[in-house]
């Protein structure tokens, strides 16, 4: 560390420690703040100070909210019937901006035996027919699937996963083997 800009590598390293942000974008971020715009460093310390104090996990869902149980379990236009599991709650707001889902979500983020249970009551409380896993594909997440349909055994549940294979717009010089073969696989009728 630099004698006499200690607190501005400070910052350098706080940035740094956020996923995605590299050595040269933290120390952008971190001279734009304290050289161009204190307004927005004040703000942005404000807002993940509040943040932090505010938003927690959905009692229901998992999903994060700012109160006990989050919007999407509150809103009663939304198809209960309907489930879908996904790993992260951040996967929830990709779905939802895509406007192709309607139901409710659940997030397991661990296989523990308390989450499992709280799945298993929601399917019961709302007699959910359709379970979405919305799942990075992997081999590990395949074991995943198949270890909560299992769990589900008993309930008269369809088990679906979102579709995978080529991205739009990538040529199949790029794509990797996999994704390829599960493409060539899922084939549609056009």
């Amino acid at each position: 560390m630099k004698k006499g800009l200690e607190k501005f590598y400070e910052l350098v390293e706080a940035f740094e420690s956020l996923p995605t942000v590299g050595k040269k974008s933290a120390l952008r971020l971190a001279y734009h703040i304290v050289m161009n715009d204190n307004y927005c460093g004040i703000k942005l310390a404000h807002s993940i100070e509040n943040a932090i104090k505010n938003i927690t996990k959905c009692t229901r869902c998992g999903s994060m909210s700012e109160h006990e149980i989050c919007e999407f379990c509150l809103d009663d236009t939304r198809n209960e019937k309907m489930l879908c599991i996904v790993q992260s709650a951040k996967d929830i707001f990709v779905i939802e901006e895509s406007k192709q889902f309607d139901g409710l979500y659940f997030v397991i983020e661990e296989l523990e035996e308390q989450t499992v249970d709280k799945l298993i009551d929601l399917v019961k409380e709302n007699r959910v027919s359709d379970i979405l896993f919305a799942i990075t594909p992997s081999l590990s997440n395949d074991a995943f699937i198949l270890f909560i349909e299992d769990k589900l055994k008993d309930f008269d549940i369809n088990f679906m996963k979102i579709a995978q294979g080529v991205p739009t717009g990538v040529s199949l010089e790029n794509v990797d083997l996999i994704s390829l073969s599960k493409a060539i696989q899922s084939k549609v009728v056009i």
